[in-house]
């Protein structure tokens, strides 16, 4: 990849598009691990095997925040690559457990874009990202809007 072609400009999106991103990512323990040192996280969830034998999925689930940043750093040489902003976050929903050893794949579809109202040289893109686990169930939904800039 190169950095001309890293991102999309405003007129690039185009609305009902559904892009895939490429590659996919197996989780592992460490990555699990990690995020829940980074961020604090220790509820038992997420870090413990005993504690998990006694709930419903007898495993350990990997931490939903973690799933959800992954899905949006997926996306970003195809997305948000020139993306001047992230403007918000919106309708996250983890629509099914994921685990060590899961290997996530991503999509998303263009769902509207418009002009800048206060500017004339970028515009406000609307996406919606879908994980799915390597099974293509789904395992996380997301929307956001972009600011992005116009081609020169």
């Amino acid at each position: 990849m190169s950095r001309e072609n890293f991102g999309k400009y405003y007129e690039d999106f185009i609305v009902g598009e559904v892009i895939e991103h490429w590659p996919g990512k197996t989780i592992t323990e460490s990555d699990n691990n990690l995020f829940c040192l980074l961020t604090m996280n220790h509820h038992p969830l997420h870090l413990d095997n005993e504690y998990c034998l006694t709930r419903k999925y007898k495993k350990i689930l990997v931490v939903g925040t973690y799933v959800a940043s992954l899905a949006v750093g997926m996306s970003v040489p195809d997305i948000s690559g020139k993306c001047i902003a992230n403007l918000d976050y919106e309708r996250i929903t983890h629509d099914g457990p994921v685990f060590i050893g899961d290997t996530l794949f991503v999509r998303t579809e263009i769902l509207s874009k418009r002009e800048s109202k206060s500017k004339a040289d970028r515009g406000i893109v609307y996406v919606e990202t879908t994980a799915y686990n390597q099974k293509e169930e789904k395992v996380l939904t997301l929307r956001r809007h972009l600011l992005v800039p116009k081609s020169r």
